[in-house]
């Protein structure tokens, strides 16, 4: 069955960066769209981030244009989320998705992972 395990999340300051990763398993990953999504406590889930499945397109939410990259590593099957200087804001539980042959600006995904919290001291 599909899989998503996201991992690098943590505690960091204002100002900071971090590296998320999502480990795909039980999918031909290269045919998948990734997806990074955050919801932070009392409020809906928002889109972050989208790489497509060739990863030759991306997409982003406004509120993280500049400061967060999306990457992928089909060998690996690993998608990446760079995300530099943190802010408060930023503070949620960041979960991976995974659509099949999507384009990158597709908000609808099939998959799931557990997500990963981020928390960001001012």
């Amino acid at each position: 069955q599909v899989q998503l395990v996201e991992s690098g999340g943590g505690l960091v300051q204002a100002g900071d960066s971090l590296r998320l990763s999502c480990a795909a398993s039980g999918m031909p990953f290269s045919r998948y769209t990734m997806g990074w999504f955050r919801q932070a406590p009392g409020k809906e889930r928002e889109f972050v981030a989208a790489i497509s499945w060739s990863g030759a397109s991306t997409d982003y939410a406004d509120s993280v244009k500049g400061r967060f990259t999306i990457s992928r590593d089909n060998a690996k099957n690993t998608v990446y989320l760079q995300m530099n200087s943190l802010k408060p804001e930023d503070m949620a539980n960041y979960y991976c998705a995974a659509k099949l042959f999507a384009t990158a600006t597709t908000r609808q995904y099939d998959f799931w992972g557990q997500g990963t919290q981020v928390t960001v001291s001012s």
